[in-house]
C-alpha cells in the first residue's frame, strides 16, 4: 500500500530516489565514517564498522558495481530522508 501511494506521487518518489544518489563517484575503498550530502539535499551517515559499511540504517551488501555514469553500492534497505 505504501509503495503504491509512493509510485503515484512523483515528487515523493523523486525525493526517495535522489536520497540514494551522491553527486560524485565514491568507491568503497574511499569510504570513511562521515556524512555525505545527497542529490536530494539531505545528508546520509556513512559508518565503517568491523569491515562493514552502513549507510544510515542500511548495510552495503554489494559494493563497487560499476555503471556507465558512476558506481552502485547495493544496500539492504530503502533509505528515507529525515
Amino acid at each position: 500500500e505504501k509503495l503504491d501511494s509512493l509510485l503515484k506521487d512523483k515528487a515523493a518518489l523523486t525525493k526517495v530516489l535522489t536520497y540514494h544518489v551522491l553527486n560524485r563517484k565514491i568507491l568503497s575503498a574511499e569510504l570513511k565514517t562521515e556524512k555525505l550530502k545527497t542529490v536530494e539535499g539531505s545528508s546520509i551517515s556513512i559508518k565503517l564498522d568491523d569491515g562493514k559499511v552502513k549507510v544510515d540504517k542500511a548495510q552495503v551488501t554489494k559494493p563497487d558495481m560499476m555503471a556507465d555514469n558512476g558506481v552502485i553500492h547495493a544496500i539492504n534497505k530503502v533509505l528515507i530522508s529525515k
